[in-house]
């Protein structure tokens, strides 16, 4: 894909201090026609013009970085991640970030092991597994800097998913849309029961979207209780209030 057909992507990149190189901006080319072409075959996305792909996905996977800063040496785990999002696009910007993408669906891995190979993406892991017992596993409870999720669920479950995975002194990141603010309010004891503290929102605009975005990050600040997250299906069922 030539570059021209990224010009969305790449002035909103720099909007946010992101240069994309030639090769990053090849390997987002590949990946938009691979999720397109894939796509045809599988439900992975809704949105298939161009150039919004370019903007709700891609340049809203990168908005993280207004929280994250620089990812380049830092682990990050995506949970239900899907088609890649935000991981895939954080990690052709970050090329040393450790990435772990976590999806229960076994076609939709099958669809990223597949742009992980052909994007030649390095230090990627991708589970095939419910994220609920990966919180209870010792290889992932509490060693991520970073734990995201993007339009996964309500901020109280995803508390539940994402805090148990977070090292102390790293933190959760939900991406949320209008209802983030309303959503922190009826999170607020599930974090402190999970270990989060204090949370801060971030608001976040893209080109061509009228609708209303914001990042959530929670910082972990103790240890999560042994006994959660609780088994699967439970945490959605029965939100910690």
């Amino acid at each position: 894909m030539a570059t021209a057909d990224l010009a969305i992507l790449v002035r909103g990149a720099q909007a946010w201090n992101l240069t994309l190189t030639a090769d990053q901006q090849q390997q987002f080319g590949q990946y938009q026609s691979l999720l397109l072409a894939w796509n045809e075959q599988m439900n992975l996305t809704a949105v298939t013009d161009p150039v919004a792909v370019q903007s709700r996905h891609f340049l809203d996977s990168l908005s993280c970085t207004l929280v994250t800063g620089s990812l380049n040496g830092h682990s990050l785990i995506d949970v239900g991640t899907g088609a890649g999002f935000p991981g895939i696009p954080l990690k052709i910007v970050f090329p040393d970030l450790q990435l772990t993408l976590v999806e229960s669906i076994g076609k939709k891995c099958r669809f990223l092991e597949t742009a992980v190979t052909e994007l030649g993406l390095k230090q990627v892991s991708i589970l095939n597994e419910r994220v609920e017992l990966l919180g209870r596993d010792p290889a992932h409870r509490e060693q991520y800097d970073w734990a995201v999720a993007r339009a996964v669920a309500a901020l109280p479950v995803l508390a539940e998913y994402l805090l148990p995975l977070c090292r102390m002194g790293g933190a959760m990141l939900a991406m949320k849309g209008e209802s983030a603010v309303s959503e922190l309010a009826t999170a607020e004891a599930a974090v402190q029961t999970l270990g989060g503290g204090d949370a801060r929102w971030q608001p976040v605009t893209l080109p061509g979207e009228s609708s209303s975005r914001y990042l959530i990050a929670v910082p972990k600040s103790s240890p999560t209780p042994d006994k959660y997250p609780r088994r699967p299906g439970i945490p959605a069922k029965r939100p910690l209030r």
